[in-house]
């Protein structure tokens, strides 16, 4: 179930507000009774509040579902790079089995159609000169480099012999469709950002610095507009925080 965030809750709040002042506001001038103007104002801000969290969560859903699958295949080609290779190629094959695919074992390739998939998994996009050692090794032979990516010379190359390639995204949704996903995954060890990391970093001493610049600014621009009061009270908060940070903030490195 999608949790709705602090800031989801503030959007629709004022696009709901806003539709009830406006609304409210046209209706008065158009001399509506109040009575109405009242129920008009709160059927439109029904309305803004339905429409707002439907396409606001609805965008946040899109991009959480988007963030987790990019999580899980970035963890799975990590894994790939991080594990033995003749452990890869069990991995893939197996994948490749349950895909419903006749592949085979043939040395250090895999063998299937004819063609010999090669597992390449590196930490960086596969270099030309990795792709130049496999066209060395296998000649005319056809095969498909399986890697998590490929730099920009290395694809030339690929191309220029008329050779493919099967990329990160094909491998992860391989993986993922036939449930072959090695569990656990070598990198599901390394620990995950957590709020007191997070919070921890964002009191760092050298984030003094930007809030005093920024409260100072604030500070001396509340002598030149006609309402101080925001200025002045963004801008002492924020020098406040700048002093706070300094004097009690975490010290990077």
């Amino acid at each position: 179930m999608l949790k709705i965030s602090f800031a989801d809750a503030l959007d629709i709040l004022f696009y709901t507000a806003s539709c009830a002042l406006v609304s409210f506001g046209v209706l008065r001038f158009l001399r509506l009774s109040l009575p109405l103007c009242i129920l008009f104002s709160v059927l439109f801000a029904a309305a803004a509040f339905a429409g707002s969290s439907m396409l606001i969560l609805g965008s946040r859903e899109k991009k959480v579902r988007g963030k987790k699958e990019k999580e899980a295949r970035d963890a799975l080609l990590l894994h790939l790079a991080l594990e033995k290779e003749e452990k890869v190629r069990a991995a893939l094959l197996r994948a490749l089995i349950a895909d419903g695919k006749e592949a085979a074992l043939r040395e250090e390739a895999i063998l299937l159609d004819g063609v010999l998939y090669l597992p390449s998994f590196t930490m960086e996009p596969l270099s030309a000169d990795m792709v130049a050692s496999f066209l060395r090794k296998y000649g005319e032979t056809p095969f498909v480099l399986v890697c998590n990516s490929l730099s920009e010379a290395a694809e030339k190359l690929l191309l220029s012999f008329q050779k493919s390639a099967m990329k990160g995204d094909e491998v992860y949704a391989l993986f993922s469709r036939t449930d072959t996903i090695p569990d656990p995954l070598i990198c599901s060890q390394i620990p995950r950002r957590t709020a007191r990391m997070k919070l921890r970093r964002a009191f760092s001493k050298r984030n003094a610095r930007p809030f005093f610049v920024s409260g100072s600014a604030l500070l001396f621009m509340s002598l030149f507009v006609l309402f101080p009061l925001y200025y002045l009270v963004a801008g002492s908060i924020l020098m406040a925080a700048a002093v706070l940070i300094r004097a009690v903030g975490y010290r990077e490195g």
